[in-house]
């Protein structure tokens, strides 16, 4: 499903969705998106469907449960390795997420966690194992997110 398929309504659903999955239902999103809660329902389903909701993902607090070092290995790797040293990379233990970067010469952020700097040593020295350039290691202390504002549309007069 491309952009133009989405209408507001859609667009709509998905900010909600964004802002709170887990204690969103369809009743509440109905209520602020101004349509009944089997149509969200059924639109949910369909951009499920379509792959433009790809899932639904907790935000942990890692350092509450034993790992208060948060990492960003900020990486160069040959564009013709890229693509599969990243999908083992995600296998890695400590890996929270890798990001492909389309221009530049360090194309390949990894965050990982761990409990220890030997866990950190030890991602380190798997990535440089695997192919990886490390540039720099950023100890990170927190990240913040939000709802795309792309989809923050006033809901429509159905």
């Amino acid at each position: 499903m491309t952009d133009p398929d989405l209408d507001d309504i859609d667009r709509a659903i998905l900010y909600e969705v964004q802002k709170d999955a887990r204690n969103n239902t369809n009743a509440a999103i109905s209520e602020r998106v101004g349509v009944s809660a089997s149509t969200v329902g059924k639109r949910i389903a369909r951009l499920e469907d379509h792959d433009v909701i790809e899932g639904y993902r907790p935000e942990l607090d890692h350092e509450r449960v034993g790992f208060p070092l948060h990492v960003l290995f900020i990486c160069t790797v040959s564009i013709t390795d890229r693509e599969a040293l990243i999908t083992e990379t995600l296998d890695l233990e400590g890996v929270l997420d890798v990001r492909e970067l389309m221009t530049g010469r360090e194309n390949v952020h990894i965050r990982v966690i761990g409990s220890s700097n030997d866990d950190i040593t030890r991602i380190a020295q798997q990535l440089d194992g695997m192919g990886y350039t490390v540039t720099d290691e950023i100890l990170m202390r927190d990240e913040y997110t939000k709802a795309s504002d792309y989809f923050d549309v006033p809901p429509p007069d159905v």
